[in-house]
């Protein structure tokens, strides 16, 4: 008879932010996280290629962060 797993699920598992949920994909906001930038302020202190180094991260999340940032009136660090 297999084991219940659902102990150890509940000991591993991690509960999300809702920053930037329905924006980018999980992968994505899940590298954020664990990078404690849970503001759009905190993200426009690092560049693009810092964020793009992130593991979760690609061209179609990146995209879609930057046209975010811009409507709300922020932009990438320049560095």
């Amino acid at each position: 008879m297999a084991k219940c797993l659902s102990s150890i699920c509940a000991v591993n598992h991690v509960v999300e932010s809702d920053f930037l949920k329905g924006i980018i994909p999980a992968p994505a906001r899940r590298a954020l996280g664990k990078e404690k930038i849970d503001s759009l302020e905190k993200l426009s202190g690092y560049s693009e290629t810092e964020i793009m180094q992130l593991h979760g991260f690609g061209k179609n999340s990146m995209e879609k962060l930057k046209n975010y940032m811009k409507e709300n009136n922020l932009s990438f660090n320049e560095n």
